[in-house]
């Protein structure tokens, strides 16, 4: 898995197309990926919330490239990914909401990284 993180958006480009349902865990509505774009200056795959006043117009989140090559060396190094750990080391994503957290463990999960180890943590799959 030491490949993992330099291949990152490429795994993510490929694997993770637009339409695809983001897993959550406690979430109400769906939360999809609409494609990549730019997200505080640099690539991003961006994904779409529930807007509960406009359902027509949802919004919009982005999680940047260096977020994701940070948070596949957490998960690879450290054995986990827990909500405590991104909101002190990955503080601009984590300004963003929290629903960046578990859009980063869920698509973890749809690549086979990670799974849901409630509470608020993703644990490194074993393989």
């Amino acid at each position: 898995m030491a490949n993992v993180q330099v291949n990152i958006e490429r795994e993510l480009r490929e694997k993770i197309t637009p339409g695809t349902l983001i897993p959550k865990p406690k979430a109400k509505g769906g939360f999809i990926v609409k494609g990549w774009g730019i997200r505080r200056g640099e690539n991003a795959l961006i994904y779409l919330i529930p807007n509960w006043t406009e359902p027509t117009k949802p919004h919009q989140k982005g999680i940047t490239t260096s977020e994701w090559k940070q948070a596949i060396e957490r998960l690879t190094s450290a054995g986990d990914f827990s909500h405590q750990w991104f909101k002190r080391d990955m503080p601009a994503c984590a300004k963003e909401g929290s629903c960046n957290f578990t859009t980063i463990g869920g698509i973890f999960e749809l690549l086979g990284y990670a799974y849901y180890a409630p509470p608020g943590v993703y644990r490194k799959t074993v393989g």
